[in-house]
């Protein structure tokens, strides 16, 4: 079954563990991004980790192979689950990722490789020199790349997993941002989709902030959706 995962896009480690709390037992999964790991750094991770809870690492690593694999070598002895890095960071720069990652075995992290942000449209591709590609054509490139030199899964949209599902290896992990219930503000997102729909398409997490941690019953919002989830 998929899994929720919250993203905890506040500016305190405070105000962080007072929404794990609060949601309790509604959530399992929480992503720690750059405003929050930035404000606070492996503390909050720490702090989220003995909740009990998952954490994913969303600090999108693009640099040189070493740098990055050391990178995922921290994150694995704070226990992470997931993190990302850029699929355009390069073969070598995902592959030893992944390597770094497998030395912590099973209960090691699994990387994720970013294809194209989801805040991104046809016009946002040309306008970084790729402009001969609609961003569904470049995800299936990027991720068939990253996939084929170690990456555990992938973040893309939810519209993009149905077509790359039957394409990729079993087990393909496939996190989905810009994930809105039906009637949410859409913000800053440009290819979303309801919980429902990423679900039925393929996704494997969904990762959703606003619409639970804005609601005016962070709970109610966070079991809604799971319980959407569950229909598809």
């Amino acid at each position: 079954m998929a899994e929720l995962i919250v993203a905890l896009d506040v500016p305190s480690r405070a105000e962080a563990e007072a929404r794990v709390k609060l949601l309790g037992d509604a959530v399992d999964f929480y992503k720690i991004g750059l405003e929050l790991f930035t404000a606070e750094g492996p503390d909050v991770v720490k702090a989220v980790k003995g909740f009990g809870k998952k954490v994913f690492l969303d600090l999108k690593f693009h640099d040189i192979p070493n740098t990055a694999a050391q990178a995922v070598r921290s994150g694995g002895r704070l226990g992470v689950d997931l993190m990302t890095i850029h699929s355009v960071g390069g073969r070598r720069m995902i592959a030893a990722a992944a390597e770094a990652a497998a030395e912590f075995g099973e209960s090691g992290p699994r990387i994720l490789a970013v294809t194209v942000l989801t805040s991104l449209d046809q016009t946002d591709l040309a306008d970084i020199g790729v402009p001969d590609r609609s961003p569904a054509e470049q995800v299936a490139a990027l991720a068939r790349f990253a996939v084929d030199n170690g990456a555990h899964g992938l973040v893309c949209s939810a519209f993009d997993v149905g077509g790359l599902s039957p394409t990729l290896p079993a087990g393909t992990l496939f996190v989905t941002p810009g994930v809105r219930p039906a009637g949410s503000a859409v913000g800053d997102q440009k290819r979303i989709a309801t919980p429902a729909v990423a679900v039925a398409g393929g996704a494997t997490h969904l990762v959703v902030g606003r619409p639970i941690l804005a609601a005016q019953d962070p709970v109610a919002a966070a079991r809604a959706i799971r319980a959407e989830m569950a229909t598809a």
